[in-house]
């Protein structure tokens, strides 16, 4: 067994009608399209006056619905998780890709077919953010498994080298307990046990263990010292314990810095009237 085929990955053709590899195709100051069916691994996408759909190579966020039941079966059993905590990774997932994209980014393609059900046709891409391939990101935080088509990303030799450091990042959100393997760490599955060095996930990192607090466990938001955080410079910890902030409106304050002052804290989603007068004293 190659190690594509143990880590469900299957080949696409990079290739021309020569067999020599296409050159890649290099989309600069691409802005992401706001549109209901994006996801964490597919998404609308525009470049000067055109549109255009793409989809990571070798990763798969979960679905964010049970349209596709059989595929959500899949990506829940993979993670270890119930199918409605699938649905919640893959949500996150969703507006972790959003936030990431929400500064111009770069896409690599060979403009080969992903398929799909829109009027656009999807092409399977490499998406590069200023922090780095968005596909990385997502194994790197839980949010996606390894799984897809592959090419050899660019800048690569091999597609080996790329799969490797997806399994390492895998190992380390796995350890870290982060996004989908935060929720596994509770159900015993096969092969969760990695020695990988310890590593500090992204601020941005949602951990989906901790959104809902155990009854019996005391709650450090009634703590929380008014007018002690800094806007700016406050870790996704720190953040969460303020009350009515949560992992993922933590990432979204992180993807929204910086702030003039912690009044701006209105311009983020989700942030209404009500909640911002809960949150704000709690802010420098």
């Amino acid at each position: 067994m190659t190690i594509c085929g143990a880590i469900g990955l299957a080949a696409t053709d990079p290739t021309d009608a020569k067999g020599k590899e296409k050159d890649w195709i290099t989309l600069d100051h691409c802005e992401l399209v706001p549109n209901k069916a994006n996801d964490g691994d597919s998404f609308h996408v525009s470049v000067g006056p055109n549109e255009y759909i793409f989809r990571l190579y070798m990763v798969d966020a979960p679905e964010t619905d049970e349209m596709t039941p059989g595929r959500l079966v899949q990506q829940a059993k993979y993670f270890g998780v119930a199918v409605p905590q699938a649905i919640e990774v893959g949500r996150a997932a969703k507006e972790f890709t959003q936030a990431k994209l929400s500064e111009p980014f770069t896409v690599f393609t060979h403009m080969s077919d992903a398929m799909g059900q829109s009027r656009l046709e999807r092409f399977y891409a490499f998406v590069e953010t200023k922090e780095g391939d968005l596909g990385e990101r997502l194994v790197r935080n839980g949010l996606a498994r390894i799984y897809g088509f592959k090419a050899i990303p660019p800048g690569l030799r091999s597609v080996r080298a790329e799969l490797e450091h997806l399994q390492q990042l895998e190992n380390q959100a796995r350890k870290n307990k982060l996004g989908a393997w935060g929720i596994g760490a509770r159900v015993p599955t096969p092969n969760t046990s990695h020695s990988v060095p310890f590593i500090t996930p992204e601020p941005s990192a949602p951990n989906l263990a901790d959104r809902t607090p155990s009854p019996n466990r005391p709650r450090g938001k009634a703590k929380t010292p008014l007018g002690r955080i800094d806007i700016n410079t406050a870790t996704e910890k720190e953040l969460t314990t303020v009350l009515g902030i949560g992992h993922v409106m933590a990432a979204r304050i992180i993807a929204a810095r910086p702030f003039r002052s912690a009044d701006d804290l209105k311009r983020v989603s989700g942030i209404g009237d009500k909640k911002y007068a809960l949150i704000r004293p709690y802010f420098q």
